[in-house]
């Protein structure tokens, strides 16, 4: 994430009288906080999103500025047991979008989603997106991969997400329903990481989102498998309780929530609610 311009104010000569401490006093309050935990745009709306909402995002963001003059859309993508812990830890951060709602919920538990949005929308976030899971397998296929058994064989090269993050959860819970146990060449940070492994040619086969397959363009080939009904992810959106400017935040969400917003999710191989 872009790392942001501070800014600091030169010293005011001594002795300050009482009308500058006041006109001072003033400005800070109409340029930065107006109420308690209230704070005025500063034109920099900062989402954290799970890193398989890249594509959509980016796309989402182009349309939103173009609406909201003056506001630049900046994105933390990363996989969502990360953005959690940041969060958690007082990243600040306006809007949080991830990969399941265990991973909300852990933000949730903290306070970190605003009460007052909270309560009009719900407690836990709002659900924008479903997503499956899918087998990514390099062009041509080269190790014949057909089925989620395939990935347990010996012979067979797979990079699978990290078990924190939510596409190893889901992975996780496919390869329970069926008893298969998979040992990866590598485990990854977040699922754009695995997508990568299989674009590369790095391994035979990689577990990814079916999303993250037609954002490939072609550079990977998806092949369905059954378990992964039984581990379908939710998506779940929310205002943080850091949001410094609170209309963009909510305007952001609502954005997402569209008719536009789903448009956009649905071709990029996302289902909505």
């Amino acid at each position: 994430m872009r790392e942001r311009a501070s800014h600091t104010h030169p010293a005011v000569p001594q002795p300050v009288s009482v009308a500058l401490a006041l006109v001072l006093v003033t400005t800070a309050c109409s340029a930065g906080e107006t109420t308690a935990g209230e704070h005025a745009p500063e034109g920099e709306l900062v989402v954290f999103a799970a890193a398989s909402l890249l594509d959509v995002f980016e796309e989402l963001a182009e349309e939103f500025e173009a609406e909201h003059p003056g506001v630049e859309v900046t994105f933390n993508f990363a996989g969502s047991s990360e953005l959690a812990v940041q969060i958690n830890s007082g990243a600040p951060a306006d809007v949080l979008a991830t990969a399941n709602t265990h991973t909300m919920a852990q933000v949730v538990e903290e306070g970190g989603l605003d009460k007052e949005w909270a309560d009009d929308h719900g407690a836990d976030g709002v659900v924008f997106a479903v997503n499956t899971l899918q087998i990514a397998v390099p062009e041509g296929n080269p190790a014949e991969v057909t089925d989620l058994e395939d990935l347990a064989d010996d012979d067979v090269t797979v990079a699978l997400c990290a078990e924190e993050v939510p596409c190893g959860a889901a992975t996780t819970t496919a390869m329970e329903g069926t008893g298969t146990r998979i040992t990866p060449a590598t485990y990854e940070d977040d699922v754009r990481a695995v997508l990568t492994k299989v674009e590369l040619g790095e391994v035979d086969a990689g577990l990814v989102y079916t999303t993250d397959v037609l954002a490939a363009q072609g550079r990977v080939e998806g092949i369905d498998f059954p378990e992964a009904e039984k581990a379908v992810n939710e998506y779940p959106i929310g205002v943080l309780s850091s949001a410094r400017a609170s209309t963009p935040a909510e305007a952001w969400v609502e954005m997402v929530l569209s008719e536009s917003g789903t448009q956009v999710l649905e071709e990029a191989g996302f289902d909505t609610p």
